[in-house]
């Protein structure tokens, strides 16, 4: 975006994109296009002739035309991208000193404390940002903070969210089904527990976060920063324990292996029933009925050619319905 390289307005952009796609256009003719005031234009026009975007006709200089995007544009976003690379190497020397400093810690320094509720969603933002491999989580309730901590951002990047969720968060429904689909959706991978022992929040196997209180009470509430020691260790040997036990969510039938003969509200209904949610509670987190939650259920019995749950879930495991190549399993 010209606005967000190049220090320009919204504005200014705009104008110089207008002025690009066509010869020349006078400050009267520009506003028409633009939808704007004459004298706003007038004013944008003239930032634009400060910095070398646009410049006056010689024949009519009650027009202007735009300066060559190539000639007009190149220098700048060189400088740019100079000062990127020049914060970048600046970037990785800090972090090279960080590291350092890290093994020389005390037994007091691998910890630090962080007390508010406040500061301990400032501090998950901060770290979650600066992610450059992996963010594994534990989701337990009750929530200290509001909204899902996957930062699409970061996924963007290619960043990997590995989440495990607490069941009787789905009960309460917090998250819901439909905000665990859209997690998915954008490359979360998402498994259900009956249990975690913890809440806890780890970055790249090089930070922990761990809340202490599940205190709503902002004043109440801490948590615990853990650096590179044998703690830190620990708790993410703690979560890939936790992570082989908990069960893999499916939201569609196309992440179930060998079962054609299921759709994605029966591989939905599937996922939840194995996580332990009663028939009414799926038909919530669905917004179905209860009648057609156990009326599927009946379908996928038959499938299977079993008689009871206990015996559906046995089967769909040893049919592969599980295998979830979706979260990496």
């Amino acid at each position: 975006m010209l606005s967000d390289v190049l220090g320009l307005t919204p504005e200014e952009a705009d104008t110089y994109r207008i002025l690009v796609s066509v010869a020349s256009a006078t400050p009267t003719g520009l506003a028409e296009l633009i939808g704007c005031d004459i004298r706003q234009v007038v004013g944008i026009l003239s930032r634009l002739e400060d910095r070398g975007l646009v410049a006056r006709s010689l024949g009519d200089t009650t027009r202007f035309a735009a300066a060559p995007p190539a000639a007009a544009l190149r220098a700048p976003l060189i400088q740019r991208q100079n000062e990127l690379n020049l914060a970048k190497l600046e970037l990785d020397s800090l972090d090279d000193i960080y590291r350092a400093a890290t093994l020389g810690r005390g037994a007091a320094e691998v910890v630090d404390v962080i007390h508010g509720t406040e500061a301990i969603r400032e501090r998950l933002g901060r770290i979650q940002l600066g992610a450059r491999k992996e963010i594994m989580n534990f989701v337990k309730a009750p929530i200290f903070s509001s909204g899902n901590m996957t930062d699409d951002a970061v996924m963007e990047r290619g960043v990997r969210y590995r989440v495990i969720v607490e069941r009787a968060l789905l009960d309460g429904g917090a998250p819901s089904f439909d905000e665990i689909i859209q997690a998915r959706a954008a490359g979360e991978v998402v498994r259900i527990a009956e249990s975690v022992p913890l809440k806890l929040f780890i970055v790249d196997g090089e930070l922990a976060i761990v809340p202490l209180l599940g205190s709503a009470n902002a004043a109440k509430a801490g948590a615990l920063l853990v650096h590179e020691c044998s703690l830190l260790d620990a708790l993410i040997a703690l979560f890939e324990s936790e992570w082989e036990k908990a069960m893999p969510f499916v939201t569609s039938a196309g992440t179930l292996q060998n079962a054609p003969a299921i759709d994605d509200l029966g591989a939905q209904i599937l996922s939840l029933l194995l996580t332990g949610l009663t028939d009414q509670a799926i038909a919530t987190q669905l917004h179905t009925s209860m009648r057609t939650v156990q009326r599927r259920i009946r379908q996928m019995m038959d499938t299977a050619k079993v008689q009871n749950r206990m015996q559906l879930g046995f089967r769909a495991a040893q049919l592969g319905w599980l295998d979830a190549e979706q979260d990496g399993s």
